[in-house]
């Protein structure tokens, strides 16, 4: 091609004047040499970009021993960029992680992790990614011990589709058959969908040191009103467990199906705003410009991440500091209750951190804010712990304040005439902890409830927990599996779901519980 260029060149030298009409001018010629130039450098930064992020994913040969590995499965690159964007948030939370691609990884390398996170794509017709198709083949196609293994998938893909998620559920349900545990449960994302991604990245906040990051992507909250709070379990050798209702400030109640989360927009205690402003020596009625509007710096505090307030050099005005501050992330509750109660209910406890502070959320909820107080609230639907069919028996087990999922449930059944219904339940102390017993009790007299069993850790017993309850009727449970009943678990991954799941599997069998899964007739919703 030189060669060529250079005789053209010369044959053109030999000619005088324009040799073609239309010649164009040299300041045309300069520019086209210029814009060629241009696009190969620009196509040169592109591949060098892709090389550099190529050799970023690939596993190093030193990694800490407790790093959490983020692997991705990508067809366009989307997926990668969520893993790349879900190891940014570990980081912040001070995690140690270990980025690879999941074409990265073989037999060897999976059985030596302790904890990954897959963000993998789905093509096709439910195919996986070409990149790791080779994983498929070499690993996927074999047994593995992974009983050592802790993991968590987010599913990428589109409802338009067939085989949603397909390859999101085929690694979840291949890494189940080899031992490994879940962290929580997988989390399907359709076409991007932002509620899911933050769903994904509320569990993932849950794996560091309580230093969250703000949300990928802040939710559009409506206004509500909290109209009632009222503690169920004074004198409990646990937490305070609050109930508390909710409407729209504009009196217009949305719909919502049971089993739908709420997303809540979480702030700090005025008194804490107001202490954090006359250190400053800052108004809090300053208006400063946030994320497009214009507010208040004192509500900008309220509701964001303040950065190192022990000297404020860094801060010129109200503005700087606006500047400098990140909003808070959300926090996610399941809706107790339908739209026919005229509120949305909430089933709060009151968690504290190691220096005894209120937590984000629940110190929102459950001690900052007042009757009448606006709260920021989204709900966000949850197909996935949506109700069965009414003629479907149904089968409630939960523990603490996972009765919430559960409660909305049983009225869901109530109102359908739905008969067939069997509550486990676990808490701490029935005199203190058994929360809406009137309502629980009224429903088993009714015949509503056709079973109920409760199991209370620190009354004494051999039922100690929901576990204990659901192992001593394991004939029952085997009766109403073979007459279609769905199980539905809502409550506390620590301890609770995972307890759970081994009584089903000791009680039904490993391969009736994974089918139990793979029909839709084993849900959960734990956090």
């Amino acid at each position: 091609m030189l060669l060529l260029a250079a005789c053209a060149g010369w044959f053109a030298g030999l000619h005088e004047g324009d040799w073609w009409q239309a010649t164009p001018s040299a300041m045309r010629g300069y520019a086209a040499i210029i814009a060629v130039l241009a696009y190969a450098g620009l196509v040169a930064a592109f591949l060098h970009r892709a090389r550099v992020r190529e050799q970023a994913t690939q596993p190093t040969a030193l990694v800490e021993p407790d790093a959490v590995w983020v692997v991705h499965a990508s067809q366009t690159g989307f997926a990668m960029e969520l893993a790349d964007m879900t190891a940014a948030s570990l980081r912040h939370s001070g995690v140690t992680v270990q980025r690879a691609g999941l074409e990265h990884l073989d037999a060897a390398r999976l059985q030596g992790i302790a904890r990954v996170l897959f963000v993998v794509s789905t093509t096709g017709e439910g195919d996986p990614p070409d990149p790791v198709l080779g994983f498929v083949r070499q690993v996927m196609s074999k047994p593995l011990s992974l009983a050592n293994l802790q993991y968590a998938v987010l599913a990428l893909g589109d409802r338009e589709y067939t085989q949603f998620c397909a390859f999101g559920h085929r690694l979840d349900d291949w890494l189940r058959r080899q031992n490994a545990r879940s962290l929580f449960d997988l989390v399907e994302v359709d076409n991007a969908d932002d509620s899911a991604l933050r769903h994904w990245q509320h569990h993932i906040g849950q794996l560091g040191n309580g230093d969250e990051a703000p949300d990928w992507s802040a939710p559009r909250y409506a206004s509500w009103c909290l109209r009632e709070r009222r503690e169920l379990n004074p004198g409990s050798l646990g937490g305070p467990v609050f109930h508390l209702a909710l409407e729209p400030t504009d009196d217009t109640l949305p719909h919502w199906t049971a089993g739908d989360i709420a997303e809540i927009g979480p702030r700090h205690a005025e008194g804490f705003v107001a202490d954090c402003l006359h250190r400053l020596g800052m108004a809090g009625d300053v208006q400063v410009h946030w994320h497009g509007e214009a507010q208040a710096l004192a509500t900008v505090l309220a509701c964001s991440h303040w950065p190192d307030l022990t000297s404020t050099s860094g801060f010129a005005d109200a503005q700087a500091l606006a500047d400098a501050c990140t909003p808070l992330p959300h926090r996610e509750y399941s809706i107790a209750s339908l739209p026919s109660d005229g509120a949305l209910h909430l089933l709060v406890r009151l968690m504290r951190r190691t220096d005894g502070t209120p937590g984000l959320g629940s110190g929102w909820l459950c001690t900052h804010a007042r009757p009448g107080d606006s709260i920021a609230l989204r709900i966000r639907p949850n197909p996935n712990f949506h109700p069965p069919a009414a003629e479907t028996p149904m089968i409630l087990i939960g523990n603490g304040t996972g009765l919430a999922g559960l409660r909305a449930h049983l009225k869901t059944r109530t109102q359908a005439g739905a008969t067939h219904n069997w509550l486990l339940f676990g808490e701490r102390q029935r005199t203190h902890d058994f929360f809406h017993a009137d309502e629980l009790l009224a429903w088993q007299a009714q015949g509503t409830l056709e079973h109920l069993d409760l199991a209370f850790s620190r009354d004494g017993g051999e039922l100690r927990y929901v576990q204990h309850a659901l192992l001593a009727q394991a004939d029952r449970l085997r009766q109403w599996i073979e007459r279609g009943a769905a199980i539905y678990v809502c409550g506390s991954l620590a301890g609770m779901a995972p307890d759970v799941d081994a009584a089903l599997r000791s009680i039904l069998g490993d391969e009736r519980v994974e089918e139990l899964r793979g029909n839709g007739r084993y849900r959960r919703d734990v956090y």
